[in-house]
């Protein structure tokens, strides 16, 4: 059989797979179709733009369906004993190597079988950020935009992602909302210009916010800062895309939305750690934003270099610069 009767063939059995079942698959609803939990997951947490899941050591499975809402990457940490895996443009007999990826497009029917399935990380990308990426960084038609599946490849940028993702599920509290949204962003980034073999975005429209448009940002976060905030909300008050935003904000200030954010969250802590003793840390989590006491702890110490309740003990501790100051941004 050639190539263009093997995509024959594919295009087949896609529609009628289709025919027999048209309901997309949510990224929360596997869990009623592999019958077991994953080991870690953001399912509950209400992550915009990404979901994610960690599965370790699970059953033998089976699984057939028309396909996912979301872009669906799985990485590979452990080489499954066995694992076939069929969707448009892939037949995959056999597993594929510790480290590398497989993505199947949102929409597409899948059929896969595994057993002795040790370890594997789970990214599911809303189709919206790709396409909304695709327009700003790329300024490409998000309806002629195809995103190709990928079959066991190595790709270290789209890993460096993945990773990241994982290691913002196990800070506790379950992420940061700006966090979540410039990762998803970056995946998307990645993904395109996979995809399509694209440069890097053009650089015309990120130069360095200027300084009365930086001064409405800082001043908009520290008004917001107790709040949930996200990076399309700061965006707009910068009146440009969440995309363009995040690399002019980093141009200005040194450091990405994200992490100036979490930076002055952690900042204020301290602020009001040295002026009360009477505050809880669970009550100066939720003034300064974060979403609950033990999120605060992680980002503190990794910051700070020591915990809240350390901090608070130590009168004579030094104060750490967790972020650049206002003045010195002005």
């Amino acid at each position: 059989m050639d190539a263009s009767d093997s995509i024959d063939c594919a295009q087949r059995s896609s529609s009628q797979e289709r025919s027999r079942q048209v309901e997309l698959i949510r990224p929360r609803d596997l869990r009623g179709i592999l019958h077991f939990e994953p080991a870690a997951t953001s399912f509950r947490l209400g992550w915009v733009g990404l979901d994610f899941a960690h599965y370790r050591a699970t059953p033998a499975f089976e699984i057939d369906y028309a396909g996912q809402t979301h872009h669906g990457f799985t990485l590979f940490a452990r080489s499954p004993d066995r694992f076939a895996i069929r969707f448009e443009g892939v037949n995959r007999l056999v597993p594929p190597s510790a480290g590398t990826i497989i993505l199947v497009p949102a929409g597409i029917p899948v059929r896969a079988h595994s057993s002795g399935f040790k370890d594997a990380l789970h990214v599911f990308l809303e189709p919206g950020v790709v396409e909304r990426v695709a327009a700003e960084a790329f300024e490409l038609d998000p309806a002629h935009v195809s995103i190709p599946p990928l079959d066991g490849v190595q790709h270290p940028q789209i890993r460096a992602a993945m990773l990241a993702v994982r290691d913002e599920l196990t800070v506790e509290g379950g992420g940061d909302r700006v966090t979540i949204e410039s990762l998803a962003n970056l995946l998307a980034v990645h993904l395109l210009r996979h995809a399509a073999a694209l440069p890097r975005p053009s650089r015309r429209t990120e130069g360095a916010l200027p300084r009365r448009k930086l001064h409405a940002i800082i001043d908009y976060i520290e008004e917001h800062l107790g709040t949930d905030l996200s990076l399309a909300q700061i965006a707009k008050v910068a009146h440009t895309s969440a995309f363009h935003f995040a690399r002019q904000f980093k141009a200005a200030t040194g450091m990405p939305p994200h992490r100036y954010v979490i930076a002055r969250r952690v900042e204020r802590a301290q602020q009001l750690l040295r002026e009360s003793d009477d505050l809880s840390l669970a009550g100066i989590a939720a003034d300064v934003g974060f979403s609950d006491q033990s999120q605060l702890s992680t980002h503190f110490k990794r910051l700070v270099g020591v915990t809240p309740g350390q901090f608070r003990k130590s009168a004579g501790i030094a104060s750490t610069a967790a972020a650049p100051s206002r003045g010195e941004l002005r």
